[in-house]
């Protein structure tokens, strides 16, 4: 379920108005009127939930699936077990993008209140500069600093002795104690997520959270995600640089550096004491161990083991790369007097 301080709910709503939604057909139409009233990912979904199941490399979690239905291709429909209602449609991210619209919509500020809603709570010693901008819900811990232009969204918690840098912009996370954030870094925006729907292209719905561990540091004009389902998390005493994009499901351990403009894309876990160097660049779902180092520049498509340094294009072991570079400069020399 997704957290009700960011979302809020707008269900239950019957599975035939679903299938509506989601241009889909009931594998059943007796399940017609079964009640739903969240959305939720395969592995983490109950009875009152609808899925979508679009991947074949993920039948193990759709045949154990506890959700009460799932949008399903014709060809994939046996795949889940009994109780889970079958929405069949070619489409099944884009059909349940649409669907969670009509049960879940992100918390939003009010319109009609104040600069600080009455609703935020602020402890005793907060400085709050000049058109600072606090959501309902939103709770901020005693000494912290918020400057001038900060937008924090609706039930964002903030810890103590923070310092929220000009025009920052913080919506759906979790804040612990003595967090810096730069001017106009972003935190909380959805994570790209999109999916081929019957007319093109549509965005996927990203219900997850940001959180920021204690002394974190998060440099100018950088863009940490919220997950699309489970937490984007920082770790303690992580130092990001700026112009850095975390993308939405990162898990960054503690005690990591990463330079200006390193990119590292979704789902990727980065363990404890890893150092990133400039405009290094990671693919999604990989696994960076503790200890290891990124060099500048760097593309990474493999997992990097622990304690390991990689670096290049592709990115590979540092010996390995020093040792081809210095091949293909030898070969490039020794053509070059020919030539």
């Amino acid at each position: 379920m997704p957290d009700p301080r960011f979302f809020d709910s707008l269900g239950p709503a019957s599975l035939s108005e679903l299938a509506r939604a989601g241009a889909a057909e009931l594998a059943d139409p007796a399940s017609a009127d079964l009640s739903i009233a969240t959305a939720a990912p395969l592995d983490t979904a109950g009875p009152d939930a609808i899925t979508f199941f679009s991947d074949a490399k993920r039948k193990d979690a759709a045949a154990t699936t506890q959700a009460g239905a799932c949008f399903v291709r014709h060809e994939h429909a046996d795949a889940l077990p009994p109780g889970c209602a079958a929405l069949l449609t070619r489409h099944p991210q884009a059909a349940w993008a649409a669907a969670v619209g009509l049960l879940l919509t992100p918390r939003r500020h009010d319109p009609s209140a104040a600069a600080v809603h009455p609703d935020a709570v602020l402890e005793e010693g907060v400085l709050l500069s000049p058109n600072a901008t606090i959501g309902q819900g939103a709770r901020i811990g005693r000494g912290t600093r918020i400057a001038p232009g900060v937008v924090i969204g609706p039930g964002v918690l903030i810890g103590r002795d923070c310092v929220i840098g000009p025009n920052a912009v913080i919506g759906f996370a979790l804040l612990g104690d003595r967090v810096s954030i730069s001017a106009g870094a972003v935190l909380g925006e959805a994570g790209f997520g999109a999916a081929p729907g019957p007319k093109g292209m549509v965005d996927l719905p990203q219900l997850g959270r940001v959180v920021i561990q204690d002394n974190v540091t998060i440099g100018a004009n950088s863009c940490v995600d919220r997950g699309a389902f489970s937490d984007t998390v920082v770790g303690e005493n992580t130092k990001i640089d700026n112009l850095v994009h975390v993308a939405h499901n990162v898990r960054i351990g503690r005690n990591c550096v990463l330079a200006a403009y390193t990119g590292i894309s979704g789902s990727t876990i980065v363990g404890d004491g890893v150092a990133f160097g400039g405009k290094a660049g990671v693919a999604d779902h990989l696994k960076i161990g503790s200890g290891a180092s990124v060099g500048a520049a760097a593309s990474v498509f493999k997992d990097v083991p622990d304690g390991e340094t990689w670096t290049g294009f592709p990115a590979r072991p540092l010996k390995r790369w020093l040792r081809e570079t210095a091949w293909l400069s030898r070969m490039a020399r020794s053509r070059g007097t020919k030539d």
